[in-house]
C-alpha cells in the first residue's frame, strides 16, 4: 500500500475517484470537490488548503479521502473555535489543523471511500493511520472527521479518536403518497398550520419552477446565486461559493443539482438550491428578493418534501440547526465526528468535556422529539 497526498483532486481522474464507493454521493464526487478548487472556493488564499489522502495498492486507487488543512476552524459547522483559544492561551498553536470533511456542506455520509470488492475496514483503518501520522511528521495539533457515517464513527472511536455528537432536523419518507397522506399522520393543530403556510404563499400568486442542472438558464442561475449571497450578507457573513462555482456545478453535477424557483407572474422571487442523491434530498442555500409570508417555510422545506414524495427519496437533509423544522416534521437526528488531539493534555480535557456536551445533546435531542407535530403512538 502506498500513501499519497493529493495538494489538487485532479490528479487522480474522475473515473478513478467516483468508481470508490461512497462517491455516489454528490458532495463525495469529483466532479462537485474539483469544482470547489477551480473557482478558487477552496485553496490557501481561503484557507482551506487541498491535502487529499490517496491509497494505491500497485498504482490502483484504492481509497480515498477529501482532506484540507485548515487555517481556521469557519465553514465546518462543527465548532471546535473553544479548543482553538484554550491552546492559543497556552502558548500552543492550534493551527493548522487536517479537516477530513467535504467543504460547508454538513451532510451525512460517509468521508472515506473505497474500491469494490476491497476489504472497506482495512482500507479506512489505513487512511484513519495516515491521517495520525501526517499529525505526527507535521507537528500539527489535531486531526477531525465531520459528519462520518456509522461505520467509520465505530472505527475511529476503535482508533482512539475522540467522539462528538450533535442533532439535526431530518425528514424521514414513510411511504407518503402525496403531502396531504403526509399531513395526515399529525395532530390537527400542526396540520393546520402547515395547511394555513402553504395557502398564504399560494394567495400571494406565488407558485414554483423545479429546474435541474443544465436546464436552468444563465438568468435563473444568476438570480438563485445574488439571493443566496444575500441571505449571507443579512447574517453578516460572505457568502462561501461564488458565481463561478454556482455556472460550473450546474453543468457539472447535471440532474443532480436542482433548484427551486418561486415565481410572482415571471418575476422570480426566491430561491432555493437543493442536490438529489440516490436516496436522499440536500438542501443547501436560499434566498428572496421580496418578503412574502411563510416563504422561507414554503420554498426550504414544504417543497422539498413535495419532491421527496414524487420521488420517492427517503430522506430530506435541509442543513443545520433550526427548531423551527420540528413542527414542518423534521425529527431530531444524531450526527458525529471524531478528532485526533495530538497533545495528551488536551485529548483528556477534551474529553471530558465532550463527554458532559454528549449527554446535554442527549437531553436536547429527547426534549425535540416530544415536540414533533406527528400523533402519539
Amino acid at each position: 500500500m502506498q500513501v499519497r497526498e493529493l495538494t489538487r483532486i485532479d490528479d487522480v481522474s474522475p473515473e478513478e475517484w467516483n468508481r470508490l464507493q461512497g462517491a455516489e454521493c454528490p458532495f463525495l464526487r469529483h466532479e462537485f470537490l474539483s469544482t470547489l478548487e477551480d473557482t478558487g472556493c477552496v485553496g490557501p488564499r481561503t484557507g482551506w488548503t487541498p491535502a487529499h489522502l490517496a491509497i494505491l495498492d500497485d498504482g490502483e486507487l484504492v481509497a480515498a479521502a477529501p482532506v484540507y488543512r485548515k487555517s481556521h476552524s469557519w465553514g465546518e459547522f462543527v465548532f471546535d473555535f473553544g479548543w482553538a483559544q484554550a491552546y492559543e492561551r497556552h502558548g500552543l498553536a492550534y493551527y493548522p489543523k487536517l479537516l477530513l470533511a467535504v467543504p460547508f456542506s454538513p451532510i451525512n455520509a460517509a468521508r472515506i471511500l473505497t474500491a469494490p470488492g476491497r476489504l472497506a475496514a482495512g482500507l479506512r483503518q489505513e487512511v484513519i493511520a495516515a491521517l495520525v501520522e501526517r499529525c505526527s511528521s507535521e507537528g500539527l495539533s489535531s486531526a477531525h472527521a465531520l459528519f462520518i457515517s456509522g461505520e467509520e464513527h465505530a472505527q475511529f472511536e476503535a482508533a482512539g479518536w475522540l467522539s462528538r455528537t450533535d442533532v439535526q432536523f431530518h425528514w424521514c419518507n414513510r411511504g407518503y403518497a402525496s403531502f396531504e397522506d403526509y399531513l395526515a399522520g399529525m395532530r390537527a393543530d400542526k396540520r393546520k398550520q402547515l395547511r394555513r403556510e402553504r395557502r398564504r404563499v399560494s394567495e400571494h400568486g406565488i407558485h414554483y419552477l423545479t429546474l435541474h442542472g443544465n436546464d436552468i438558464t444563465p438568468a435563473q442561475l444568476r438570480f438563485a446565486f445574488d439571493a443566496h449571497e444575500r441571505t449571507f450578507h443579512q447574517h453578516g457573513h460572505p457568502a462561501y461559493l461564488n458565481l463561478a462555482f454556482f455556472q460550473q456545478i450546474a453543468q457539472r453535477l447535471g440532474s443532480a443539482l436542482m433548484v427551486k424557483l418561486a415565481m410572482r407572474g415571471d418575476e422570480p422571487v426566491a430561491a432555493a438550491l437543493f442536490i438529489v442523491g440516490p436516496d436522499t434530498l440536500y438542501g443547501r442555500y436560499w434566498g428572496a428578493a421580496a418578503d412574502f409570508h411563510s416563504l422561507h417555510f414554503e420554498t426550504c422545506y414544504h417543497q422539498g418534501i413535495d419532491y421527496c414524495i414524487e420521488h420517492g427519496l427517503q430522506r430530506f437533509e435541509p442543513g443545520t440547526q433550526g427548531e423551527h423544522k420540528l413542527v414542518r416534521g423534521f425529527e431530531p437526528t444524531h450526527t458525529h465526528s471524531a478528532h485526533f488531539i495530538a497533545d495528551a493534555r488536551f485529548h483528556q480535557a477534551i474529553a471530558s468535556l465532550l463527554e458532559r456536551e454528549r449527554e446535554a445533546v442527549d437531553r436536547y435531542a429527547e426534549s425535540a422529539n416530544a415536540h414533533t407535530p406527528f400523533h402519539r403512538q
